[in-house]
């Protein structure tokens, strides 16, 4: 049996409520999510259900409050030096240029500065961005900037890839195509990706596996579905594939109710808010 490249086993993360003072609010419970070595594995759910949450479990961000998480077999403790986490928000440093927000965590590794320079200057003409490496974050479009934080994400060849809707602030255009950037750069070297997002489309679009989370409070797996779809692919041809919109119907029969549950604890919190 192949180990897990990410295990989450029976994670539970319980917080103090921001809404009433005392009480401790179950994000999620008795979670467990496995991501083979290899595996391109979307998370789906409804706003607030916990898919951050767990990301920033298997990132070691966050201790769960009961459960473990192991990284190839080895104990999850602390930060996981083997993954590389693409936030919904880049993270780039304003005062670095293009080139030396990539050339960042390699010198933070200790490699030296004609390497890094030279390996970060081969990432930013692999996502397309040869030419712009002098350019500042603010110089750059939103496409451009998520281009250099997948450069930074990627240059450092981490096992395991964690992305946290990263394409979601992008127009439509932009997002197909750095949908399909992702998965050709994917392809090419087939790490672990656990890749959370609100767009059922782009899950499916995207991944292997598709997992469904229930509302929140105490948020569970209640769906996982195979993509059975051909590789390699494109994010917006397979949408009208046959077999994408059957799978569309099969998880979104599934993920239907949560949406409409989560929607009415959100306005119901905000009601109690007024």
């Amino acid at each position: 049996m192949t180990v897990a490249a990410l295990a989450l086993e029976n994670i539970t993360c319980t917080f103090a409520s921001r809404e009433k003072r005392g009480q401790r609010y179950t994000a999620v419970k008795d979670t467990t999510l496995r991501i083979a070595p290899g595996e391109f594995v979307s998370v789906v759910g409804p706003t607030g259900c916990g898919k951050s949450t767990l990301l920033n479990v298997g990132a070691g961000l966050l201790e769960p409050s009961s459960g473990a998480g192991t990284v190839f077999g080895d104990p999850l403790s602390g930060i996981n030096k083997r993954a590389g986490y693409m936030f919904q928000a880049d993270a780039l440093m304003p005062w670095r240029s293009a080139l030396d927000n990539v050339l960042a965590g390699l010198q933070f590794h200790g490699v030296p500065p004609d390497e890094a320079r030279k390996r970060a200057d081969e990432w930013l003409k692999r996502v397309g961005l040869g030419g712009f490496e002098d350019r500042y974050p603010h110089q750059l479009s939103g496409g451009m900037r998520k281009r250099v934080a997948m450069a930074q994400t990627l240059i450092l060849d981490p096992d395991i890839i964690l992305m946290d809707e990263p394409f979601s602030a992008l127009d439509i255009q932009t997002r197909q195509l750095m949908e399909n950037e992702l998965l050709d750069l994917w392809a090419a070297k087939r790490k672990a990706v656990l890749f959370i997002t609100h767009d059922l489309d782009e899950a499916i679009a995207m991944s292997d596996r598709v997992v469904v989370l229930s509302a929140g409070p105490g948020t569970h797996p209640i769906g996982e579905f195979t993509i059975d779809l051909p590789r390699p692919r494109d994010v917006a041809e397979v949408r009208t594939h046959p077999r994408f919109i059957e799978l569309h119907a099969q998880i979104w029969s599934v993920l239907r109710d949560e949406v409409l549950k989560g929607y009415q604890q959100q306005l119901g919190v905000a009601q109690e808010g007024n």
